[in-house]
């Protein structure tokens, strides 16, 4: 009889077990797997080693990964590069770091696979000291070539603040794709450095939707709502199509504007490509909805929605509360403690701002005190804003004052102000000269506080206190700031200032204006007319 006798090699060895591996989903598996490696004598066999950490990073049990690792004597780039790998995956930030110094001190090298994921633990920690070093160690290995890699620098300089640099890093590069475009737009987006962010997107060759999204958001941030209106129209006219983070990035400027008509059509296309399953994008329609004035419409969408975040109950609150529906918005507050959401800080600016439009004094005490005592939230400088107008509106000046006075943070125009027209509803000259000495200080140049006080000394008679009030606007040269009002026709909107005639449509708009008060006079004259007669 004969018998073959079959000798496998160790590569034939390690072969045998891949498949094994291949199908490996949990560690209980991979440990028994493990067991028949070690009994084979292969623990030290980097190319086993590495494909059961990469397993390891695939189900998030680094521990164990980290177990294989320290077992093998001389580790080689691949087995350093999925340990690297892990550790980024896991958040990790400085094993990574160690793990890369360790292979620099033993005989494996990094290479391009390594940098990458180095590099953005850098970023993840901030850490531009290191991050330098690493810059170094690249251009030590001759990688620079890697757009990879230098995408992954020029990331680490953004996040790091570091815009001389990283536009530097931008520069020198041998060869750009659209990451290193919008990764360096985006940076000068979050530092709200706008002009530098479009001048970089204009001369940008292909722009992607992530390159529109970052300028319509900056222009947003940066309160230049036009501008992002603009964009998002050139974006749709070159055939970009927006996705539901441009959507939510546009939404803002709609609202801020009273883009009504534009919010609808967003609102259309957002539920033709399914967009209205992000709750983000409802949170924003809501927010456009109610800042318009039709919050109807955002109690609409708010009841169509299957999942709602604490900004969802928030904006609604809000959007009733700042239109005169106070007890809805109390009411809607009620049923959002049932559905055990937590109310954040919004919530509570919603929450008093609608008990100060309703007169609601003692519900509103309670709900700033019930912040701090059940939610564990410190009260900020709107919610104590939203108080001051409550208790001036109710004609308690002097707890107003009192509450002014011992805020834990300094008080802005904001709250004086609201203290000194509450003091003119009220008549109430003395507390309304201490306001006044606050907003001198903060507004020196606002020529609204100075006509307000003098309206005050006019309303007691306090004829003499007039006259020094226009005297002192006069001596200073002061000129009122010029009233706006903002139109939306054809979805484009126009901004009208006090004053302002260099609109090329201006004397249209004047003839037509005088046309209207003419016959406006006329159908006066005809009854009165009638009336005499």
């Amino acid at each position: 009889m004969n018998v073959r006798f079959v000798v496998l090699t160790v590569k034939g060895l390690e072969d045998m077990f891949i498949p094994m591996l291949n199908n490996c989903k949990t560690t209980k598996f991979l440990k028994k797997i493990h067991a028949q490696i070690v009994k084979f004598s292969l623990s030290q066999s980097n190319y086993l080693v590495t494909r059961m950490v990469e397993i390891c990073d695939t189900i998030g049990d680094i521990d164990y990964a980290n177990s294989l690792f320290t077992k093998v004597d001389d580790p080689n780039n691949y087995l350093y590069n999925s340990m690297i790998r892990a550790y980024t995956h896991k958040h990790r930030y400085i094993s990574c770091i160690n793990m890369y110094r360790q292979m620099m001190r033993g005989i494996a090298s990094p290479d391009e696979y390594t940098y990458p994921f180095v590099i953005r633990s850098c970023s993840a920690t901030l850490r531009v000291d290191i991050g330098e070093q690493f810059h170094g160690n690249v251009c030590r290995f001759g990688l620079m070539s890697s757009v990879v890699i230098a995408n992954s620098l020029l990331d680490m300089y953004v996040k790091c603040d570091r815009m001389g640099y990283a536009r530097k890093m931008f520069d020198e590069m041998s060869e750009r794709d659209v990451i290193s475009w919008n990764g360096l737009i985006c940076g000068y987006v979050r530092l709200r450095q706008v002009k530098k962010a479009r001048d970089l997107f204009d001369e940008m060759p292909n722009k992607s939707i992530v390159s529109w999204t970052a300028m319509i958001s900056g222009y947003t941030k940066t309160g230049s709502y036009g501008d992002a209106l603009e964009v998002f129209r050139r974006m749709q006219m070159v055939g970009v199509k927006p996705d539901w983070i441009s959507l939510v990035s546009v939404l803002p400027a709609c609202a801020q504007l009273g883009a009504l008509e534009l919010g609808k059509w967003i609102h259309f296309y957002a539920e033709k490509y399914g967009y209205l399953r992000k709750t983000s994008v409802c949170n924003a329609l809501m927010e456009m909805y109610a800042k318009c004035g039709s919050v109807d419409q955002a109690w609409q969408l708010f009841g169509q929605m299957s999942e709602r975040d604490v900004i969802s109950w928030s904006t609604m609150i809000g959007g009733l509360a700042n239109h005169g529906r106070a007890h809805e918005a109390l009411k809607l507050f009620h049923e959002m403690q049932r559905s055990a959401v937590e109310p954040n800080e919004i919530t509570f600016v919603g929450l008093l701002c609608a008990c100060a439009h309703a007169g609601l004094c003692d519900d509103g005490l309670r709900y700033f005190d019930s912040m701090k005592e059940d939610y564990n939230i410190e009260p900020g400088i709107e919610h104590y804003g939203c108080l001051v107008d409550l208790l001036g509106r109710t004609g308690r000046l002097e707890r107003a004052l009192a509450i002014i006075k011992s805020m834990p943070v300094k008080p802005d125009s904001a709250i004086w102000g609201s203290l000194l027209s509450s003091c003119r509803t009220h008549r109430n000259l003395e507390i309304a000269v201490v306001a006044m000495e606050h907003l001198l200080e903060l507004e020196p140049e606002d020529t609204g506080n100075y006509i307000l006080l003098a309206n005050i000394y006019a309303d007691l008679g306090k004829w003499d206190g007039v006259s020094r009030m226009r005297k002192f606007i006069r001596s200073k040269s002061m000129k009122k700031t010029p009233g706006c009002s903002l139109i939306e026709i054809n979805s484009l909107v126009q901004e009208f200032l006090s004053g302002d005639n260099s609109k090329p449509f201006s004397k249209d708009i004047h003839e037509v204006l005088e046309l209207l008060a003419l016959h406006q006079s006329e159908e006066h004259d005809l009854v009165v007319d009638t009336i005499l007669n």
